[in-house]
């Protein structure tokens, strides 16, 4: 029974509780029983937005997050709320004003607010608009390991490879227990063949890190082919029953079949969609600029690394500045450290990094991920 005394506030923390369980029915219910003593309580009114639109309920969704804005015209949870609501709807145009509200009112350094909003868009297939939202906050927190893998995931869904790879192992380098963007990259690095960089990231991750039935399999295969066991094998054991765990009945030749009905003539997968999702940056090096104009200089050029540092410089000298703030080969020579790098590289994403030039260096060195040509 709901007791008499409590707050406004008190009824919207439990909500969240409840909300955060999963119990949206008993959410809906007490947030009601809420509003019944605070029909002004602008808090409880957005719960009941988010509680119906996890139910699915869109209309009353939406009917809740307008009646909080009649209440207060810049509440930015009912803002963001009402733009995943309608853009689920396919109010797109609405959508989108509302997300743009939320950053116009100054929350566009909020977190987890405009985490929110790109993972709504993103789920909704806009991934150009979630991209601007992902970097609109990555200006704020640059360190967040969620934005990172974010990004990486929005590049992957815009077939830009090579910043997918930047973004999911800067995730990994900001966080290295993260385990969402490593079993993404090692399905990416599947999916292009690279069967041996996949191997290194799946062997990264636990059966409990996975809760996709089909990266699963991939592990399972892989784990069989390379130590020549069979099913009975106890580490194989451990994934096939993470696989019961998940309720996955689906058999080797299953998977194979659907592999083959996912594929284009060319051989290309028809949808990207079978990689696990999530849910879901810079420091200066002494003595230089953030974010310096690449033609501030003739012929300058403007690199990330993985660790968030801005070079800035034509080919010959970023590799020089690379190879200083990578103290592991400091005090080698450049031709060393070119080798070593490019032996990372293909290592870790199966690309081959030429090292022939400074300039063609650094290029195959950001088409593996290991940096990001920014300019």
């Amino acid at each position: 029974m709901t007791e008499p005394f409590f707050s406004s506030d008190e009824y919207d923390e439990q909500a969240h509780q409840l909300y955060n369980e999963a119990r949206y029915d008993d959410a809906l219910t007490l947030l009601r029983d809420g509003i019944t003593r605070y029909p002004q309580a602008v808090e409880l009114h957005v719960g009941v937005g988010y509680a119906q639109l996890a139910r699915e309920e869109y209309a009353w969704a939406r009917q809740a997050f307008h009646h909080a804005l009649l209440l207060d015209p810049e509440q930015e949870d009912a803002l963001a709320g009402l733009g995943e609501t309608l853009l689920v709807i396919g109010q797109v145009e609405g959508a989108l004003r509302a997300f743009e509200q939320v950053a116009e009112l100054g929350f566009d350094d909020d977190h987890e607010l405009m985490l929110q909003i790109g993972r709504a868009l993103f789920r909704e297939g806009y991934f150009v608009e979630a991209r601007r939202a992902f970097e609109r906050i990555q200006l704020h927190h640059a360190d967040s390991p969620e934005v990172a893998a974010s990004l990486g995931y929005t590049a992957h869904r815009l077939g830009m490879d090579a910043d997918a790879f930047y973004w999911l192992r800067r995730a990994l380098e900001l966080e290295p227990s993260f385990s969402e963007p490593r079993v993404y990259l090692a399905n990416i690095l599947y999916d292009r063949g690279e069967v041996t960089a996949a191997m290194l990231h799946y062997a990264r991750t636990t059966p409990e890190d996975h809760f996709d039935d089909l990266s699963i399999w991939r592990v399972i295969e892989l784990l069989k082919t390379a130590r020549q066991v069979g099913d009975d094998d106890s580490e194989v054991q451990e994934w096939l029953a993470r696989l019961a765990e998940l309720g996955g009945d689906v058999s080797a030749e299953d998977l194979v079949l659907a592999e083959i009905e996912g594929m284009q003539p060319d051989g290309t997968p028809r949808d990207p969609t079978q990689l696990e999702l999530f849910g879901t940056l810079m420091r200066d090096v002494p003595g230089m600029q953030r974010r310096v104009a690449a033609d501030a200089v003739p012929g300058a050029h403007v690199i990330e690394t993985l660790g968030g540092l801005a070079l800035r410089g034509n080919w010959d000298e970023l590799l020089l500045q690379l190879q200083a703030v990578e103290g592991a080969w400091a005090d080698g020579t450049v031709k060393e450290f070119m080798q070593a790098y490019a032996r990372r590289g293909v290592a870790e994403t199966g690309v081959q990094i030429p090292v022939t030039s400074a300039e063609a260096f650094l290029r195959g060195a950001a088409e593996s991920g290991v940096i990001r040509i920014v300019e």
